[in-house]
């Protein structure tokens, strides 16, 4: 996980920290944060190193087969098992089973994942003796628990269960400088990957990547590194290429990325700094409350939907995440 930010720095630490408690870790951040990456280090930096990590994104399992997914089958269990298969709670016994998305499981899902946390028990679908596994749980989501816990779609003694150790990861508008660390980073993979020529960020480019809010965060970057090497032709990326890969970044090249108290930044351009972040934190925090319903948000707010939408957009803020699966 590169940067030199004191918010990656400390994520880094409490990494280190739970590779050697070997207990459930639940994972909170954006999307795009690094997540699965996070749950990747403390595996492999814990003595289940050499073991296996398994990741499975809760959001695609459904319900007629979450038992089946997670602890197997037996031999007949069904018509067409014609041979045992084991689970995934197998498959990472004495490593680490990694449930991204833990908020997407249904509600027969969610018990079914209790009852195994409980006493790391099981049985295979079609019965035989009950089995035990060791598998370590790190589970993620880019929904607050808590809050899901709250409106009713998450189950309190599954969350305390999951919630043995617990990390924030930082989304990249509070990391600064991180941005140029990994926009460097970023573009000579790109240029390794396609075989292509190694190419730099000219100081305006830069100046855009560093003032930009990253509502994707690290995924978005990278997504909008390669775009932006794609569109440059020289061995220069400038803000005309950046423009061209993201035509989002027209808002964002001429503002500063600074704090509000820093000498160098004019009356002007502090005051828009401020109007944009209060808007940002207002415009979370109402989309929490409405669960993601634009209308509802627009009424709890007394603002015109159409209004509400062209903000929202403006600030690259998903709806998605704040939904009830």
């Amino acid at each position: 996980m590169l940067g030199q930010s004191q918010a990656i720095q400390a994520a880094r630490a409490q990494l280190q920290r739970y590779a050697g408690c070997d207990v459930q870790v639940l994972i909170e951040g954006e999307t795009g944060t690094g997540k699965e990456l996070a749950a990747r280090e403390i595996h492999y930096a814990s003595t289940r190193r050499e073991h296996p990590f398994v990741p499975v994104n809760c959001g695609a399992i459904p319900d007629s087969l979450i038992e089946n997914e997670l602890f197997g089958h037996g031999r007949g269990a069904f018509t067409d098992a014609r041979s045992a298969q084991p689970g995934l709670i197998d498959h990472a016994r004495g490593g680490t089973l990694f449930l991204d998305e833990v908020d997407s499981l249904s509600d027969k899902a969610q018990v079914t994942l209790l009852r195994f946390l409980q006493d790391n028990e099981y049985r295979p679908v079609g019965g035989g003796a009950a089995r035990i596994s060791d598998a370590r749980i790190i589970a993620a989501t880019n929904a607050g628990l808590e809050q899901q816990v709250a409106c009713g779609r998450f189950r309190r003694d599954l969350h305390y269960r999951l919630n043995a150790l617990y990390l924030r990861l930082p989304p990249l508008r509070e990391r600064g400088e991180d941005v140029a660390e990994l926009a460097a980073h970023f573009i000579q993979l790109v240029a390794a990957r396609l075989h292509g020529p190694d190419k730099s960020w000219g100081g305006d480019a830069m100046q855009a990547l560093l003032a930009y809010a990253w509502p994707g965060n690290v995924r978005e970057l990278e997504n909008v590194v390669l775009r932006a090497y794609m569109c440059t032709d020289g061995s220069v990326i400038g803000s005309a290429e950046l423009l061209a890969a993201e035509p989002a970044f027209v808002d964002t090249a001429s503002m500063p990325r600074h704090r509000v108290n820093e000498p160098d930044l004019g009356f002007s351009a502090a005051k828009l700094h401020a109007i944009r972040t209060f808007e940002r934190d207002y415009l979370t925090h109402l989309m929490q409350q409405a669960c993601g319903n634009i209308s509802a948000a627009a009424r709890l707010s007394g603002t015109e939907r159409r209004q509400l939408g062209k903000l929202l957009l403006k600030h690259g803020i998903d709806t998605k995440p704040f939904r009830p699966h």
